[in-house]
């Protein structure tokens, strides 16, 4: 490819989707701490994985700008910690108010890559998904960006190496190593005899909700197709509010919050069922409002959608098997053993997942391991926390440990990251007492502000205001006891938030 000038360059703009609860990866994967954020393989979460490829596509001919990442309210600080880890990305964060699928979370982006009159490239990823070969994927998504520049709407298949029932398929025409292929339709999760005929005939791809198109492109095919999308996201976005916050030294990452009762208004929708499949069936009439072509994806793609995926990508030993942790085996094959907080240890066992965390543990068969979100099912009904916390819950100013808890008292460790706060707060049924254990205090109580060190403690009666602060440049930890009759966490009332939280 020649070289091109900066104003010839293709310009594309990465999009991250980043909504998933990733309910089949619990305990480890939870709402409230999803799987895109963790590390399941390499040394960086798979948020910051798909970050990173996609701001690898750069070439004489492409050139890459900000990444939008769509998320939630919810997991903003989350994002915003893994992203100032990274610090050659600038990004902006788009936070649905409320989930509604993947068709309204990209027509956000769309929305905003247009802003300033601009009609770029998006190149659309989930933000929970696993590329061994980074080579490959580059050249592929490359490959996907010049078609999308001629107009069309270009999907990444993956070529299928086994008759996997746990993917949507697409059906295309053509040499792969020739040109884009001609998407045929797409076709639902199959059956495993369907799977292994779709194997045999060849001519089937793993749809990897891999999306790469002009945001223009993108909006009209919404229009012709769901203009009710089109409409009720158009009235959220333009209603937005927008501030900023602090990621990498030097850099601010822009939050922008679409207006929530519009964006409520907005039918759920997927982005294949919105467009994808209605421009593969297209009647001859409106065969110009976009090609749909695919491009071939072969490098060692997977979405880690459960456990046994997980098993499949992770470094297995002699016997088959894939430890994480603090584990010990014997007589043990083909298992998946993952030990987050203590000692696991198994005996003439096969063909197993063991994960276990400081609050729950899950043993299922590996062939069985798709239906671990009935587990997450039970646990919403009899509405218990684990369907949606950790034992050890994140917050934007550190994390927070439930270490011991009875009727009517509950232990926590606290840590507070440098610099940063609590929120100025009361709480109606319960006192605390803090103890530091590592770092300085900055400790609000009443008209009152006293500084404590390692050793120290203090008392902060029942219905007193209240902050806890860490004015120091290492990490605070304290030890919380918590006496009283609720210990709930929605009993908190805030006045004053560094995070723009409300009371909970």
């Amino acid at each position: 490819m020649p070289p091109s000038s900066a104003n010839n360059k293709l310009k594309i703009t990465p999009v991250i989707l980043c909504g998933g609860s990733g309910t089949r990866l619990w305990p480890l994967s939870r709402s409230g701490f999803p799987k895109q954020f963790l590390v399941l393989s390499g040394t960086n979460s798979l948020f910051q994985q798909a970050v990173e490829r996609v701001n690898a596509l750069a070439a004489d001919d492409i050139q890459v700008g900000e990444t939008l990442i769509v998320t939630n309210e919810e997991h903003r600080f989350l994002t915003l910690d893994q992203l100032r880890e990274m610090k050659s990305v600038s990004a902006t964060l788009l936070l649905e108010p409320v989930g509604r699928n993947t068709a309204p979370a990209l027509t956000l982006a769309a929305l905003q890559a247009i802003e300033n009159g601009d009609d770029p490239i998006l190149v659309v990823t989930p933000a929970d998904q696993t590329v061994i070969d980074t080579a490959a994927y580059v050249a592929s998504l490359q490959q996907a960006i010049r078609e999308a520049a001629t107009g069309a709407v270009v999907i990444l298949g993956i070529t299928p190496d086994a008759p996997e029932i746990g993917y949507g398929y697409i059906q295309a025409q053509g040499t792969p190593d020739l040109a884009p292929l001609q998407v045929n339709r797409f076709v639902e999760k199959p059956d495993a005899e369907t799977a292994q005929r779709y194997l045999s005939e060849g001519g089937y791809y793993w749809n990897a909700g891999m999306f790469v198109l002009k945001a223009s492109v993108w909006l009209k095919a919404l229009q012709q197709f769901r203009p009710d999308i089109t409409t009720a996201t158009q009235a959220a976005w333009a209603s937005r509010q927008a501030d900023a916050q602090a990621s990498s030294p030097g850099t601010q990452t822009r939050f922008i919050r679409p207006d929530k009762i519009f964006f409520e208004n907005t039918s759920s929708e997927s982005i294949d069922y919105a467009v994808m499949e209605k421009l593969s069936a297209l009647p001859a009439s409106l065969e110009s409002l976009a090609p749909l072509k695919m491009v071939e994806l072969n490098a060692g793609w997977n979405d880690l959608g459960a456990w046994d995926a997980v098993w499949q990508v992770g470094k297995q030993d002699e016997n088959g098997n894939v430890i994480t942790g603090d584990a010990l085996t014997t007589g043990t094959t083909n298992t998946l053993v993952y030990a987050a907080s203590r000692l696991v240890g198994t005996v003439g066992v096969d063909n197993l997942i063991i994960v276990e965390t400081a609050d729950a543990v899950l043993v299922a068969d590996r062939s069985q391991s798709q239906h671990v979100k009935k587990i997450v099912t039970a646990l919403q009904q009899q509405h218990r926390e684990e369907h949606a916390l950790h034992r050890k819950v994140h917050r934007p100013w550190g994390w927070y440990d439930s270490i011991d808890e009875e009727e009517r008292f509950k232990v926590k460790r606290i840590q507070v990251k440098p610099k940063a706060s609590l929120s100025l707060q009361k709480h109606y049924h319960r006192a605390e007492h803090w103890i530091v254990v590592k770092g300085t205090a900055e400790i609000t109580c009443g008209d009152k502000i006293i500084v404590l060190t390692e050793n120290q403690s203090t008392y902060i009666p029942l219905g007193e205001v209240h902050r806890l602060a860490n004015p120091g440049t290492i990490p605070l930890e304290i030890i919380e006891v918590q006496s009283g009759g609720y210990l709930g966490e929605d009993d908190i009332v805030r006045y004053d938030d560094s995070y723009g939280r409300g009371s909970k």
